[in-house]
């Protein structure tokens, strides 16, 4: 069974320039440009926002 081109997976990089990533998956169709998130970078020991490398 073949993945869904409509729901890839995703990097989420942080913007703190610690090298955190979050790997989870988006749907193409309700967000086409890239996302961004805050959440928890262990590193920093904060939350930063992470954003959608390619």
């Amino acid at each position: 069974m073949a993945r869904n081109e409509l729901r890839p997976v995703v990097r989420l990089r942080s913007t703190a320039k610690t090298g955190s990533a979050y790997v989870t998956r988006k749907n193409r169709r309700n967000d086409p440009e890239r996302m961004v998130l805050r959440k928890y970078d262990p590193v920093a020991r904060r939350h930063v926002e992470f954003r959608e490398e390619r």
